[in-house]
């Protein structure tokens, strides 16, 4: 397992709504992980039609194409899609053990660098 880290990781997922199937299983697909990683991860789900999410939801959009890209060109972040320490993951719902591949590989940075070499 990971080593003790001073904060947790943080997986956000940008969410619609329940009637959006892909952000819905997407969702689900964090939540079943999360008690594998509950001591290593925290999760948030970014509802961007509601709330404080439309402003998280820019500021990841902005990540990917800038404040001219968002507010000029209309470019947005993937809905669903999920994100790593404000890093885009994946765009589309992730099969289980790639999602904790990802998990990992954020936590042990160093250990894929390792397996290289061997």
């Amino acid at each position: 397992m990971p080593p003790k880290r001073k904060a947790k990781i943080i997986i956000e997922v940008m969410y619609k709504a329940d009637y959006c199937l892909p952000c819905f299983y997407m969702d689900e697909m964090v939540q079943s992980i999360l008690p594998k990683y509950a001591d290593w991860v925290e999760y948030r789900r970014v509802d961007f039609l509601i709330g404080g999410g439309k402003e998280r939801f820019l500021e990841l959009s902005q990540s990917l194409f800038g404040e001219d890209g968002v507010y000029k060109q209309h470019r947005l972040a993937p809905v669903p899609s999920l994100w790593i320490n404000g890093e885009l993951f994946f765009d589309a719902i992730p099969p289980q053990f790639e999602l904790e591949e990802a998990i990992e590989e954020v936590l042990n940075p160093n250990e894929k660098g390792r397996k290289k070499e061997d």
